[in-house]
């Protein structure tokens, strides 16, 4: 039962980071098995229980349950393979991939931090479900569901904590300032949204339309479609398209947000084994096709940004500056398996329009600008203002 999602996607750093993220080239399916396993296959499996049976019997240790077993079998098997990208993600990760990709998620509508003295510190977004229920700025969070939170919990453990299905409720023990005994909050968790586009005017230039793309979501090119005609409204004459550090997402939004500025043309080749080359062309109703246009890129820009940049670059529509991009250009097929965990296999590998190929080596900016540790220090950012300097003066977009 094929969903015919195709996504893309992201840089192997850390399975966090990764799950977190997303890259170039997927298509997602219930998985069904359809064959019978061969006389070898069989005989593997046979051996496999051989071992592991011996194991149960005489390791000195605490042996690990069915699916723990299970799954790190899987995983040494996809080892094999060589390739970081074919990969099992368990079921509770895999559900946390699944809502990234979504853009939305099942929660309380608050910002979850830790202040210096690693209290956890709460913020509710306006008209969401935590401050519709009382929660206010500034409140800490001392227990969820009555598990109170111990110091050396993360952030992001403490957010796992307060997520969940929508529908669910769950109660948040709370110290609020000027209140001696602490509250218990009951919140219905509803979808919460999570953009993956932030725009405004610049200061410096009010002609610059400035728009960050963090990741490639199901929701991704409807916002573009707001944040042209606002910008419009306000007098853009160009853009600054910045990618940096957006790891990738869904290849159908990538080629969506690649014809927000170009009239035809292919935006990216896929070549598949055994099928042969597969081509997604432009698709007709962008909203910024003639507007000088910059994108911002870095080594963080991998997978989907990279498909954006390498059409817009081969089509010099676009002139790109920074550093050389991360170069991730193979295509995965996920399986959602019977226990909701998943399976990513590499099926292809893309290509830009003319060909170009990506995987292992990056595009390279027309404008190579770095950021130093002195940049970083003085909290300046040498790649906007060199885009802004590049919109301003009426270079080519071919330079």
């Amino acid at each position: 039962m094929q969903l015919a999602i195709k996504i893309a996607l992201t840089t192997l750093i850390a399975m966090f980071i990764f799950i977190m993220g997303a890259g170039a080239g997927y298509a997602v399916r219930d998985y069904v098995v359809d064959d019978q396993p061969t006389v070898e296959e069989l005989q593997s499996l046979s051996l496999y229980w051989e071992v592991w049976h011996r194991v149960e019997q005489q390791f000195y240790g605490q042996v690990p349950n069915a699916p723990a077993s299970t799954y790190g079998a899987i995983r040494g098997a996809l080892a094999t393979l060589n390739d970081p990208y074919t990969l099992f993600i368990e079921p509770e990760p895999a559900k946390e991939e699944k809502a990234q990709l979504e853009g939305r998620f099942g929660g309380i509508g608050a910002f979850i931090q830790r202040d210096e003295a690693g209290r956890v510190i709460l913020d509710p977004m306006p008209d969401q479900p935590a401050e519709k229920a009382g929660v206010r700025k500034g409140d800490i969070l001392v227990a969820v569901d009555g598990q109170s939170l111990a110091t050396e919990m993360s952030t992001e453990d403490v957010v796992k904590l307060v997520k969940g299905e929508i529908g669910t409720k769950v109660v948040l023990t709370v110290q609020r300032e000027g209140v001696e005994n602490t509250l218990d909050i009951t919140i219905e968790r509803a979808p919460i949204e999570t953009p993956s586009a932030q725009w405004r005017i610049l200061e410096q230039a009010p002609q610059i339309g400035y728009i960050q793309l963090t990741s490639f979501t199901e929701r991704s090119n409807k916002e573009l479609d707001r944040a042209f005609e606002e910008l419009t409204a306000q007098g853009v004459e160009s853009y600054i398209l910045d990618m940096r550090g957006n790891g990738g997402g869904l290849l159908e939004t990538a080629v969506d947000v690649a014809s927000q500025f170009l009239r035809d043309g292919v935006i990216l080749r896929e070549d598949r084994k055994n099928e042969g080359e597969r081509v997604y062309d432009v698709r007709p109703g962008g909203k910024a096709l003639d507007q000088p246009l910059v994108l911002l890129v870095n080594g963080g820009t991998a997978s989907a940004s990279e498909i954006v940049a390498g059409a817009l670059q081969d089509y010099k529509r676009a002139t790109l500056i920074g550093e050389k991009t991360f170069g991730k250009g193979s295509v995965q097929l996920i399986y959602e398996l019977s226990d909701a965990s998943r399976l990513h296999v590499t099926v292809a590998k893309w290509f830009t329009p003319n060909n170009n190929a990506i995987d292992g080596t990056g595009l390279k900016p027309d404008i190579e600008v770095l950021i130093t540790e002195e940049d970083r220090a003085n909290n300046r950012d040498p790649q906007l203002e060199r885009a802004i300097s590049f919109l301003t003066n009426g270079e080519s977009a071919t330079k």
